[in-house]
């Protein structure tokens, strides 16, 4: 059994390393967080959506923008697609397809953020989101495992963190994106919360 941990963790490790040595990636996490920062300068307002795990995911990071992270800090306007009556409505109506792009359209406004989660890069109601949000005006930033050249079309920023044969490795990196999405966006607004000893 120890020998499976070991194997997990270093696969983990792996993913990891290969993130931080990849110059283009971490380009995009600065392209993205240099885009939620202009969003909540606009008083605008961040949306997230995924899939099993990658919801999980999206309230998460949802979450920690509303609430608060490392410290105390003023509100971030933030939600994630998450509420069971829209999903089953929407889901039993007009098909699953439909249940993250309905609320974008619904809720989603010019100078607007949509941060979308599909680990396969080929969730069509990811897509479908994505579609809906640029024509509203919104900005579309996708967190990816894999490369879609249909998503990347329609995103602002792709990032994509490939994490290895399963969806798990995937996860695992965007919420480390995530987190820093959220810091450095916490790093503009209330520097206070970040004293000089923890920077760089």
């Amino acid at each position: 059994m120890i020998a499976h941990i070991q194997s997990s963790l270093r696969e983990a490790h792996d993913a990891l390393t290969q993130l931080l040595s990849n110059e283009q990636t971490l380009s995009d996490i600065e392209h993205a967080a240099a885009l939620l920062i202009a969003t909540f300068e606009k008083r605008g307002r961040v949306y997230s959506c995924g899939n099993g795990g990658s919801m999980c995911d999206a309230m998460h990071f949802a979450e920690e923008l509303t609430g608060r992270y490392r410290h105390d800090r003023p509100a971030l306007g933030a939600a994630a697609i998450s509420d069971a009556g829209h999903l089953t409505c929407v889901g039993n109506d007009m098909g699953y397809v439909e249940v993250f792009s309905r609320y974008v359209e619904a809720h989603g406004r010019e100078g607007d953020c949509l941060v979308a989660l599909s680990t396969s890069g080929t969730s069509k109601n990811i897509i479908r989101a994505a579609q809906v949000a640029k024509s509203l005006g919104m900005s579309v930033i996708v967190l990816s495992g894999k490369p879609s050249e249909e998503l990347e079309l329609m995103s602002d920023v792709y990032i994509c963190t490939p994490g290895g044969r399963y969806a798990d490795r995937v996860q695992e990196l965007h919420i480390k994106v995530l987190h820093i999405l959220i810091e450095l966006v916490e790093r503009h607004f209330f520097p206070q919360n970040y004293p000089p000893a923890e920077n760089p």
